[in-house]
């Protein structure tokens, strides 16, 4: 069974790899791309979408503001991506926004930040592969109803992919991304031409009409700038992921920052150009799209059976000449494929970012730890649940889930560009050289500019979409940010009562050692740990026996005496037939009589090599083990007696690939594998 778990797991994530190859899964510009910008290139896809199913809440009056709507979004993604390249010259440990804030702003606000990403890389998981499986219904609809099943599959899909290690993620990530931005962009191009050479290309529902929601028809003054604030905010889902490169500095090849600088440039430019492109198209082709289709009117059919197409479906579609042309379904694949990969950028940052905070002790240590593949595989996984759940509540619905989306990230891009005004204050106060103290000067008015920006959009998203679903995301983080505090004190009080005070003190031998060996039967593993305790060379040594059946119990006692051993065998009744109890009670008797004795207790046990051996016999030993290690000035020691089938099992070096390991590279020969059996008889 074990080896072929292992061998499972070999043909799933692959071999192995020595902590000294670390340096060989670090990345080029080209594959850090499609892995860390994956989730701002694909917002592409549905950014469009979200401003226009705002606007026509309205009808098709306020139509005419999606330009101006998509400039105030290109301009804030300029600003953001000026902001964070400052992010990784200054901070290039890979903290990103975490380290930033924390560093310039406290821990208390550094733990907002952690805990509003985390939440956000939940979400972008959910958002991405629920949009990309819409897209894939858009293209054959007969599969709308296996909707949450895909959805959940491909989750496991990019899991398993990502536990096989960051370079080859990036890959088998790389060719869809990249296939992705060029079919945009030829089929912006191409509509584009069509429109200036005067056969501009029509969408299937340029035709229909839009009546407005009841409750926003006729809008003027607050309530229209309040409209057109909701459909900016969900507008800047083109900008989710953005910071992701700044968390992951450290995985990129030398020289780090500035080629992570590089890649966040190139993202920008790349982003900002389809996202253009798409808008421009969806206003050329005259895209109607509504929340609820009976708003659209002129259909051909029922309203209710009716299914619109994604923006970038209508597109593909108007562009290439309809619904069955190869351009169409090359843009759907693609779209389709890059929106479900989107999702990796959460799986790259999501583990970085847990690594780090469990290295400052505030999320369980086990998040920092590498797996075989030296990834952060405890990280993906959790990632990979959270999100599964996310999208098996809301039926991987992008409606439902994309109000309770974007807040953690902006959260993050306010404190970050914050927090790196407060650095370059200290920096000009230290800095005499004029060239610097320039740059410094310019790096200070754009991250302030960052901060109030994105600050500004902060407050329109919490006005905008918080009791739309928003308020979800909000709780999340708060309670996350309370037990990443809760986890802290408890490390916190660990340490303090773990630390060395009075060396001496704590060097006293105790007054007496009291040894006591548990038998249960007169065999091989009873006379080894017998013999094994003797070496131990106690003040005092007893053997101990539970008696449940009072035959049994005497003919134990007989065997013992002809055995002719100095060692004497002490029989604790049990007239309920418990073993545990009478024996955790007779030692800590022992212990309230003489507290500064330590009693000594030798466990025989023997180890099977099969998993259904281990049905076959009574655990009492992991019982007693269990019980007795919460007593104090208690030792216990387990005396193991391999039997034949435990010598067939694989070996501790066969084993050693699925032993635990730590975050930090360590050399050779420090590498320990763990081989554990706790099986009684």
């Amino acid at each position: 069974m074990v080896k072929m778990t292992g061998l499972l797991k070999r043909l799933a994530i692959g071999r192995a790899m020595r902590s000294e190859e670390l340096h060989e899964t670090l990345l080029p510009k080209r594959l850090a791309l499609p892995i860390f910008a994956s989730d701002p290139l694909s917002s592409v896809a549905y950014a469009t979408q979200e401003i226009l199913l705002v606007l026509t809440l309205g009808g098709m009056a306020y139509l005419h503001f999606t330009p101006w709507i998509a400039a105030a979004v290109v301009a804030l993604m300029a600003v953001v991506v000026l902001s964070y390249r400052q992010v990784v010259h200054a901070y290039p440990s890979g903290g990103g926004s975490y380290e930033v804030v924390s560093t310039n702003l406290g821990d208390s606000a550094g733990l907002v930040v952690a805990a509003s990403l985390l939440v956000d890389y939940v979400m972008t998981v959910a958002v991405s592969v629920a949009s990309g499986v819409d897209n894939t219904i858009s293209a054959v609809p007969e599969l709308a109803e296996y909707r949450v099943l895909m959805a959940v599959g491909f989750v496991a899909l990019l899991t398993g992919v990502n536990l096989r290690g960051m370079r080859e993620s990036g890959q088998a990530f790389a060719a869809p991304t990249y296939l992705f931005i060029t079919a945009v962009l030829i089929m912006v191009v191409t509509g584009l031409f069509r429109y200036a050479v005067g056969r501009p290309p029509v969408s299937e529902s340029a035709g229909f009409g839009v009546t407005a929601d009841p409750r926003d028809a006729g809008l003027a003054g607050f309530a229209l700038v309040m409209l057109c604030l909701r459909a900016f905010s969900s507008g800047c889902t083109a900008l989710t992921g953005v910071e992701a490169i700044s968390n992951g500095v450290p995985a990129f090849r030398k020289p780090k920052s500035r080629n992570a600088a590089t890649t966040m440039s190139v993202m920008g430019v790349i982003a900002v150009a389809m996202f253009v492109g798409v808008t421009a198209l969806a206003l050329i082709t005259k895209v109607r799209i509504t929340d609820d289709s009976c708003r659209l009117t002129g259909l051909p059919g029922a309203c209710g059976s009716y299914t619109q197409r994604t923006v970038i479906a209508q597109l593909a579609a108007a562009v290439f000449g309809g619904e069955h042309s190869v351009g169409f379904y090359v843009v759907q694949a693609a779209t389709a494929l890059v929106l479900i990969l989107a999702a990796n950028t959460a799986f790259n940052g999501f583990p970085l970012l847990a690594s780090i905070l469990a290295q400052h002790r505030y999320l369980p240590r086990q998040l920092h730890n590498r797996g075989d593949r030296l990834a952060f595989s405890n990280g993906i996984i959790a990632l990979a649940l959270a999100a599964g759940l996310l999208l098996w509540f809301y039926r991987a619905d992008v409606t439902s889930l994309i109000h309770l989306y974007i807040l953690g990230v902006f959260t993050s891009f306010t404190l970050s560009q914050t927090g790196m005004v407060r650095h370059w204050n200290r920096e000009l106060r230290e800095e005499t050289d004029p060239v610097r103290r320039r740059r410094g000067q310019v790096a200070r008015v754009i991250n302030a500019s960052g901060a109030v920006v994105t600050g500004l959009v902060l407050v329109i998203v919490l006005a905008t979409k918080f009791v739309q679903g928003a308020w979800l995301a909000v709780v999340a983080a708060i309670v996350l940010w309370v037990m990443m505090r809760g986890i802290r004190r408890h490390y916190d009080a660990v340490a303090a009562e773990l630390a060395v005070t009075d060396p001496r003190g704590e060097l006293t031998r105790p007054s007496r050692v009291l040894g006591i060996v548990l038998v249960s039967t007169l065999h091989k593993p009873t006379l080894r740990a017998l013999a094994y305790a003797r070496a131990f060379r106690a003040d005092r040594l007893e053997a101990l026996t539970v008696s449940v059946d009072r035959g049994e119990t005497k003919s134990l006692e007989q065997q013992w005496e002809a055995l002719g051993t100095d060692v004497p065998l002490k029989v604790l009744a049990s007239p309920y037939r418990e073993i545990t109890r009478p024996v955790v009670e007779y030692v800590r008797s022992l212990r309230r009589e003489s507290p500064r004795d330590v009693v000594g207790v030798f466990i025989p046990e023997y180890v099977v090599g099969h998993w259904w051996e281990h049905l076959l016999h009574n655990q009492s030993a992991l019982w007693l083990k269990s019980r007795l290690l919460f007593t104090p000035g208690v030792m216990v020691t387990s005396v193991p007696w391999q039997l034949t089938s435990a010598g067939r099992a694989d070996h501790p070096a066969r084993r050693a690939p699925g032993a635990t390991r730590r975050g930090e590279p360590a050399p050779a020969h420090q590498h320990q594998h763990q081989h554990q059996h706790h099986r009684s008889t």
